[in-house]
């Protein structure tokens, strides 16, 4: 018989169509005979030669006189870095001003890479990179909250190959991170600790739905995940924000990330997918109840008329199923040994 599951943070429901359960393999993509990218396009303002075709950038991590990772403000920035912060109300319409950061982190100087076939090394200068510019992004007065995200692939809303995410900064706390906030506060309110903690000593605890766990981080699909292999990587310190990590939790960070990635793609067959950084907004940074983590969503599936009408989703595998299925997946040694 199908069941309806809870997300303990967000209190969304899913209904797990048992039914209609698909097994994992099912899912794998099958991506026919396109051919490889080039490692450089001439056209692509974020290969190495390029660098005249973007805005000057704001950070620039290099390594043996060549540069690995590259920040610049997005071309067609959702937000403007100038400009006074007014906020304004006429009856029920509310208007703030569109100040902010919108930024685009190129994570690798080969066109034709990808975040999972990168090093570890590689990874690390990337979440490197986030936090540099998380701190310097807090820091503007007119900020409230930062959102670090990845899209890969059409279906998960990208226009460029050249792989990169982005970074953008509000001056506003979005609905979504406020709403996770108060559930949070709602808890420890009543228990006296944190969700988040919780969910993760709950989940150590049962193990079925554990993808991989290390010293800092443990990697899990969701109880009540959304759509098929959605995971979240959990920091077992407690923190608020990402920006709290010690230099061995960012190492750490990297290497969990970079295998989860592996797995996704060498498992699923690259398929496209979103992952974000859900980072307690900068005046929230020192909090006992909220927790930061990373949300990786494969887009496997469509969302249509019922989630939409809703706001439910129906998720034709089982969470249990998908975990055991990563787990079993054997990655390919190194390119270099």
């Amino acid at each position: 018989m199908p069941e309806l599951r809870q997300n303990p943070i967000t209190k969304q429901w899913v209904i797990i169509a048992t039914e209609r359960a698909r097994r994992p393999h099912e899912f794998v993509q099958k991506r026919g005979d396109a051919p490889p990218l080039p490692s450089y396009s001439e056209k692509c303002p974020f290969c190495p030669g390029n660098e005249h075709l973007a805005p000057p950038e704001s950070l620039r991590i290099t390594r043996d006189g060549n540069w690995q990772v590259r920040v610049v403000p997005n071309k067609f920035a959702a937000l403007s870095s100038e400009g006074k912060f007014f906020r304004k109300a006429e009856g029920l319409k509310r208007t703030v001003a569109g100040v902010g950061f919108h930024e685009v982190v190129v994570e690798t100087p080969n066109h034709s890479a990808t975040t999972a076939l990168l090093t570890e090394e590689e990874v690390e200068l990337i979440i490197r990179c986030y936090k540099e510019r998380y701190f310097s992004l807090i820091h503007d007065p007119r900020i409230e909250n930062v959102t670090i995200f990845k899209n890969h692939g059409s279906a998960a809303g990208t226009s460029l190959e050249h792989p990169h995410s982005q970074i953008i900064a509000t001056p506003i706390i979005p609905p979504d991170i406020r709403n996770r906030m108060e559930e949070a506060l709602r808890f420890y309110d009543d228990c006296g600790e944190c969700l988040f903690c919780k969910v993760m000593e709950e989940e150590l605890a049962e193990g079925t739905r554990i993808v991989h766990q290390t010293e800092h981080f443990v990697s899990f699909i969701p109880f009540a995940s959304l759509t098929p292999f959605s995971m979240w990587i959990y920091p077992r310190r407690h923190m608020a924000s990402f920006g709290e990590m010690h230099a061995e939790e960012m190492s750490d960070l990297a290497r969990t990330l970079h295998l989860i990635l592996a797995k996704v793609y060498h498992g699923l067959g690259n398929p496209d997918f979103n992952y974000v950084i859900r980072t307690a907004p900068s005046e929230n940074r020192y909090c006992r109840y909220y927790h930061w983590y990373l949300s990786l969503i494969p887009r496997l599936t469509k969302t249509a008329g019922f989630e939409l009408g809703s706001g439910m989703y129906i998720n034709v595998t089982l969470p249990e199923a998908n975990a055991e299925f990563l787990r079993n997946i054997e990655l390919p040694p190194p390119a270099s040994s």
